[in-house]
């Protein structure tokens, strides 16, 4: 039987442990996925050794970055994200397993935030400096879509809310949240951004999904903006994973 899994600590309920479970009994597939909620990313040799059968694993926090050198191979966009949340296993020589990391986020968000950009939306702002937003700014640039970072906090490489002025409202059509101010339970809270600047040009997109329609884009909708959330990115990015596993 094919193995695949999860590690990250903690990992509660899993999205991925359900999807691919799913996906395996609709397709009959003899394959299972198994939660590892390990306390330190060191503890991921003990997981190599103890599940020979592994074909691939999703990595999610907080090891996206701390898994990097425990791996033979990254590939590209996972380079310049700087974390991985998909490592596929394949037989080196002599039969050595060798380990390769890739960033199927940023393949999700991009797959799922295309359609609703076009020409009048070139310039997004990026709500946050966490992990999630680096493979936010990579699939924006791959659609030519430059990117500005905002932070509660100075920071060399983005700006501040209060920083937010008119004049970069103009310009910065799509705003994306990256971070978890609005998530459940606290969804009587959204990043502090002028909504009242807002009209059906813009586009906000919430890495969230729960609730269904956060704070943030209940504003937006209310000055007629194009809003989404998240679920779809997290089911592109499982497909994706799945196809990195299968190449």
């Amino acid at each position: 039987m094919d193995k695949y899994g999860l590690i990250g600590n903690p990992l509660g309920h899993s999205f991925s442990k359900t999807f691919f479970n799913q996906k395996f009994a609709a397709e009959k597939m003899d394959a299972e996925y198994v939660n590892f909620d390990i306390p330190t990313i060191k503890e991921l040799k003990t997981v190599l050794k103890n599940n020979p059968d592994l074909k691939g694993l999703n990595v999610t926090l907080p090891y996206k970055t701390q898994v990097i050198p425990f791996l033979d191979e990254i590939d590209e966009d996972a380079g310049l994200i700087g974390a991985v949340n998909v490592i596929k296993f394949t037989k080196g020589m002599f039969g050595k397993t060798k380990l390769k990391g890739y960033n199927s986020d940023v393949i999700g968000f991009k797959q799922s935030i295309e359609p609703l950009t076009g020409e009048s939306r070139r310039k997004a702002l990026i709500l946050g400096t966490g992990g999630a937003s680096k493979a936010v700014f990579q699939g924006l640039k791959q659609l030519g879509i430059a990117s500005t970072f905002v932070s509660r906090t100075p920071k060399e490489s983005a700006i501040t809310y209060r920083e937010i002025t008119p004049e970069i409202m103009e310009r910065y059509t799509v705003i994306v949240n990256t971070t978890p101010v609005g998530m459940y339970p606290n969804v009587e809270a959204c990043p502090d951004i002028p909504y009242d600047l807002l009209t059906p040009r813009y586009l906000l997109y919430d890495l969230l999904y729960n609730p269904d329609e956060t704070l943030f884009m209940k504003k937006g909708k209310e000055k007629g903006a194009i809003v989404k959330n998240g679920l779809e990115m997290l089911l592109l990015q499982a497909f994706a994973a799945w196809e990195i596993w299968q190449k």
